[in-house]
């Protein structure tokens, strides 16, 4: 570890990390409620478990975007955080109200929670993902204006570089988006419009910015390829994921009631969207195929690389699937959309989020060659059991898709199946979903115990370079 302060970081990878099983403890939940309808009602109720289920997913993956910054940035701009404290501070605030909103999802009803928050002074609640109490939303800006602030600070004071402007402009365009949250307008149509200005811009927009510098840190520093080249490929990467994002936004305005050019923007500017993620895919291989040093911690690699191939089948692939207007206008809302969600999120957030935690959690635990082989070989196999795992929940969920657009969809009023009739026809692909979940879950937990593995004999070298460094 180059810079003191860049251990605050830990504790933002580990809280990421514990909300992480959270996600997929309620995944299976709701994986269970789709074959067993009242299973855990009225204790835990379908659209509870819904809520904290991607609550969850968007939290832990905001705690790992803040630990990989708190991280990379001291070295990129060779210079100390600007204020370990303020970061530590901004860790408990932002874990307790995501605790204690976590909470309130599962004790209080909804409408109470509501009441309980004041939500009739600024009304924001009940949109999806964006369920916080207003409360909440106020802390979460708070909270990102404070690291922004830090991580801004930090790079004004320090070395300028590529991934370091490319990150902070990531970061503060999930700022400003976020702010969109608290526009809550009475038109549903309105409502849908700028909701999805959160929604798409963050995941389809700044997001990648975010991404992109993580993935370019951590292959400059386990193949020592020359800064300048992947910079070149950085600058690229993005320019394509910004041009083909923002306009591609379009393709959530089709059904809403927008004006009929959005068919056209987004389903032309959606069809590019693949094409920085296959970009990405090249980029690692090269770096990693012209690497100039043999980093020891190969498990590290592993992650980068298998970023760049899931997110790109997740985000790029099937999210072309179904983008097109005219074939989005069968499968919108349908199980082929969740079947794209799962392995884009996975893909592209978790992973690189994995990837950065994989490098950089050895490095802070005194291992800079990363963990023992021993280690590496059990998150090996964590690596591949949850990939593979959500390949398999994938393709369930893109066969159910099609089945469900087949039986409810195509046909005439006469002959389409009611919704129900529908669902209870898709349970075999459901079991098969749940199977894959459970595999996914055997996966994160090899992946948790694997920085917990090592002989007596790597634990006192790490204790000696832990001393050292000190």
């Amino acid at each position: 570890m180059k810079f003191q302060s860049q251990a605050v970081a830990m504790p933002y990878f580990i809280f990421a990390l514990v909300l992480f099983v959270g996600q997929i403890l309620f995944g299976l939940i709701m994986g269970l409620q789709y074959i067993v309808g009242d299973f855990l009602f009225p204790y835990i109720p379908f659209n509870v478990a819904r809520m904290v289920h991607t609550n969850l997913l968007i939290v832990w993956l905001l705690f790992g975007f803040m630990g990989a910054s708190y991280y990379l940035v001291p070295e990129e701009s060779d210079t100390e955080l600007h204020s370990p404290l303020l970061a530590k501070i901004m860790f408990w605030v932002f874990a307790g109200a995501g605790v204690a909103t976590i909470l309130g999802y599962l004790l209080v009803p909804y409408a109470r929670l509501a009441e309980l928050t004041y939500n009739h002074l600024l009304p924001t609640m009940g949109r999806e993902f964006l369920e916080q109490p207003t409360i909440t939303k106020i802390g979460i800006v708070i909270v990102v204006l404070g690291f922004i602030y830090n991580i801004g600070m930090t790079i004004l004071k320090g070395r300028k570089t590529v991934i370091n402007m490319v990150l902070i402009t990531g970061l503060i365009g999930l700022a400003v988006f976020f702010l969109f949250s608290f526009y809550n307008p009475d038109n549903l149509i309105l409502d849908k419009y700028f909701w999805w200005f959160v929604v798409h811009m963050w995941v389809e927009g700044v997001w990648e910015l975010i991404m992109g510098a993580i993935l370019a840190f951590t292959l400059i520093k386990v193949t020592g390829v020359d800064r300048e080249v992947i910079e070149k490929w950085l600058y690229v990467i993005i320019a394509m994921a910004l041009i083909s994002g923002l306009i591609g936004m379009g393709h959530h305005f089709f059904w809403i009631g927008q004006p009929e050019y959005w068919l056209w923007l987004g389903s032309v500017f959606s069809a590019l969207e693949p094409i920085p993620f296959f970009m990405m895919v090249v980029f690692a291989f090269r770096m990693v195929q012209g690497r100039r040093i043999e980093h020891g911690n190969k498990i590290a690699i592993t992650w980068a690389l298998g970023t760049a191939v899931m997110a790109f089948l997740g985000a790029g692939v099937w999210g072309f699937i179904h983008t097109l207007a005219p074939v989005n206008y069968y499968t919108h809302g349908s199980q082929i959309t969740a079947a794209h969600g799962h392995l884009a999120f996975f893909g592209a957030y978790a992973m690189i989020v994995m990837t950065i935690i994989s490098y950089a959690m050895p490095i802070m635990r005194g291992r800079p060659q990363g963990n023992p082989a021993s280690a590496q070989k059990v998150e090996r196999f964590g690596f591949w059991a949850m990939c593979i795992s959500m390949l398999g929940i994938t393709l369930a969920l893109t066969v159910a898709g099609a089945y469900q657009v087949a039986l409810q969809r195509l046909p005439d009023d006469s002959e389409a199946l009611s919704f129900m009739l529908t669902q209870a026809k898709l349970i075999p692909f459901y079991w098969v979903r749940l199977c894959f979940g459970l595999t996914f879950l055997v996966g994160l937990i090899a992946y948790l115990v694997s920085f917990f593995v090592g002989s007596k004999a790597d634990i006192a070298e790490s204790a000696t370079a832990k001393l050292a460094v000190c």
